[in-house]
């Protein structure tokens, strides 16, 4: 079948990961949300070691970037098609144009790199129901709609086999385009935070045109992510997350999929409420959970105030507070989904390519305290802009300090061995240290000595190589 159409408050975290099997066998179960724990550890460890990825809002909505008839938007870019009520025809004319000739997957790819991302999530289709890749289930698509005759999806997962990073897909569960989508009373938009009337027709949509998609991109692409977003539509059920999340893992039993494939969401903060709700991970939007948790989580952040790319937007976050917001996550035992917005031609704006540029300097370095990490059992902080690490199954910890370096600094929870060496990541020789019971380690800085400069980042790491946590 074709189609040719002419923020909250924090909220108490309960579960959001699959329910255990009381099965003492690591044999995988038809029903996938009841793996056993040994089975879901598995396929969860390269996520959780990777702590860094890439988000890419990408699509139609590049091409207004945040202004339609000449007026700016009042909402996030990709949005401009509801925010501004705009019809499919007018819209379908900005999809006529999105022809993206500076686009260069290798050049994003080696970026990403360099930046120390481990994984990106690309926008195969946002709300506006536009595709990213060449679907032999509707016309309305990158090769057949536009200009632009290349599938990008193919070109981006290539490029990321080449650097080694894992390539994972967003997909949208409501689509403004599509006929069996919308709502009654609201032809093609949604109306955010609204009720609208339910559209008996969108389990033929979800059967018939999203899961054939689905399809399509699992078995073309080989994506290690399926990121799903707009779960909150009225006509999508809570039974229907659980089929499409069993859907989904029969058709690649090890993919992650993340907590919005069902209704369980609860608001930005992007935990779960307490039920069986499918999902692999949570998803926190523009917010970093309030304290750690034990249950696995995502969040995902702007570096600026929109996902799609917007030409008005110049908000941007500094390298220190990403660096930040990065250790932060991290230390509460969470991974960091940083997005950036590509514009109508296809390049990644500057402003983003000098920040990851920046971070990846500070991560060259720094990164071990980061990637393959644990949060401490008890203890991620102590008050004064410091986060701990450790390194998995090992007794090495990492303080970083998110601060101008002091003379001399006090770190508590960790007791170094008598035989332990603490240095600073980027300095080669070992620091001076002195332990207290009561005060905790002291560690003195050399006056004049040839630190490194983390101008940017503004984040030092201490390494001690043997220590324990003081629970």
């Amino acid at each position: 079948m074709k189609y040719t159409c002419t923020l909250l408050l924090t909220v108490l975290v309960f579960g959001c990961q699959p329910k255990q099997s009381s099965s003492e066998s690591n044999a995988q179960p038809t029903n996938y949300p009841e793996e056993t724990r040994e089975a879901f550890d598995s396929r969860m460890a390269w996520w959780r070691n990777a702590k860094f990825g890439m988000f890419i809002h990408w699509g139609v909505y590049a091409v207004p970037a945040g202004i339609h008839d000449g007026k700016e938007t009042d909402f996030i870019a990709e949005w401009i098609m509801n925010t501004e009520r705009i019809p499919i025809a007018r819209y379908e004319a900005y999809a006529r144009q999105f022809d993206p000739q500076k686009f260069d997957a290798d050049a994003w790819m080696k970026l990403a790199s360099d930046a120390g991302v481990k994984y990106i999530v690309i926008t195969s289709k946002h709300h506006d129901g536009f595709a990213l890749w060449d679907s032999k289930v509707s016309d309305y698509d990158i090769m057949d709609f536009a200009p632009y005759k290349k599938d990008i999806l193919k070109a981006l997962s290539e490029a990321c086999q080449k650097y080694n990073i894992k390539f994972g897909l967003y997909h949208s569960i409501m689509d403004w385009h599509h006929p069996q989508a919308q709502s009654i009373n609201e032809p093609h938009y949604w109306n955010f935070g609204g009720k609208n009337k339910s559209n008996p027709e969108f389990s033929s949509y979800l059967e018939d045109y999203m899961k054939p998609q689905l399809k399509e991109l699992i078995e073309n692409y080989d994506p290690a992510i399926m990121w799903f977003d707009g779960e909150w539509v009225d006509d999508f059920t809570h039974e229907q997350g659980q089929a499409l999340y069993r859907y989904i893992r029969a058709l690649k039993p090890d993919i992650l999929i993340n907590n919005r494939v069902d209704k369980g969401r609860q608001g930005m903060q992007g935990m779960n409420a307490e039920g069986n709700f499918a999902g692999d991970f949570g998803t926190p939007e523009q917010e970093i959970l309030a304290t750690s948790s034990d249950l696995d989580w995502e969040s995902c952040m702007t570096m600026n105030d929109t996902w799609g790319y917007d030409q008005t937007d110049e908000n941007w976050k500094s390298t220190a507070q990403l660096v930040h917001n990065l250790v932060d996550v991290v230390a509460k035992g969470g991974n960091y989904l940083l997005n950036v917005g590509p514009t109508g031609e296809g390049s990644i704006p500057a402003a983003s390519v000098e920040r990851l540029q920046a971070m990846g300097e500070w991560l060259k370095i720094n990164g071990e305290a980061i990637y393959d990490t644990e949060k401490l059992e008890k203890n991620y902080r102590q008050p004064d802009s410091v986060r701990f690490t450790r390194k998995k199954g090992t007794d090495t910890f990492y303080i970083i300090k998110m601060a101008d370096l002091p003379e001399s600094i006090t770190f508590s929870h960790l007791k170094p061995a008598a035989t332990a060496q603490i240095r600073l990541l980027g300095y080669d020789t070992p620091l001076p240290w002195k332990f207290d019971k009561d005060l905790g380690v002291t560690v003195d800085i050399p006056k004049n000595a040839n630190l490194p400069s983390w101008e940017n980042a503004r984040a030092w790491t201490f390494k001690i190589d043997k220590a324990e946590e003081i629970k």
